[in-house]
């Protein structure tokens, strides 16, 4: 739930700018998105102080390796299907945005999960793989890369590290709190370098400044 209220769009799209220099609208993007996540993670701490919420790490699954890839797939084409959805993309660019997603999703995953990959690395792997399969897409079908490239890494932005983060700084649990924060600092910084290096290895435009 906290996930939908992270503004990713913003988010993503400011790191873009300002590695394209466009300093004013990346500094904009980024607060204000910032400002939202903050709003958002201090009610959801002040929710689960008043319902006494405790976070928890979720359960186990008993399902084997190759069923859990089956369900991620699925479960992260629909993930991203509704995203694209929510930012008003057509029908067949959300489903094309959802192919797009349901495997770069499912790489970054598998990476942490059977590579013992940093949750950084792997999502910058992920959007990186996103970027280039984007691009090449663009140029089959025409649909922008924006449109594609973001909703399909919106679902790896770290809205459970954010709250836990803001939940244990709240109750003064600072080292379980500075962990949460800097997994969610490293995934955030990398989510947009990986489109932006996918940028700048398909899009010679892109390479440099005009």
């Amino acid at each position: 739930a906290m996930l939908f209220v992270i503004p990713g769009f913003p988010l993503i799209t400011g790191g873009i700018d300002l590695a394209k220099l466009d300093i004013r609208s990346g500094l904009e993007r980024i607060t204000y998105a910032l400002l939202i996540i903050l709003t958002a993670t201090m009610t959801g701490w002040v929710t689960a102080l008043v319902c006494r919420f405790q976070p928890a790490d979720f359960p186990a699954l008993e399902i084997d390796t190759g069923m859990t890839i089956i369900l991620r797939i699925i479960t992260s084409f629909f993930g991203v299907y509704g995203f694209s959805l929510m930012f008003n993309s057509p029908r067949k660019m959300a489903i094309t945005a959802g192919l797009i997603g349901m495997f770069s999703n499912t790489l970054r995953l598998e990476l942490i999960d059977l590579a013992n990959f940093p949750v950084g690395v792997a999502a910058f792997i992920g959007a990186f793989f996103t970027g280039c399969v984007a691009s090449v897409v663009k140029k089959k079908i025409g649909y922008p890369r924006i449109s594609l490239t973001v909703p399909a890494i919106v679902i790896m932005v770290p809205g459970l590290y954010l709250y836990r983060a803001i939940y244990n700084l709240g109750i003064m649990s600072l080292d379980a709190s500075a962990s949460w924060f800097a997994s969610a600092i490293l995934i955030i910084v990398c989510l947009p370098l990986g489109l932006i290096f996918a940028r700048i290895l398909t899009d010679k435009m892109f390479r440099y400044c005009t």
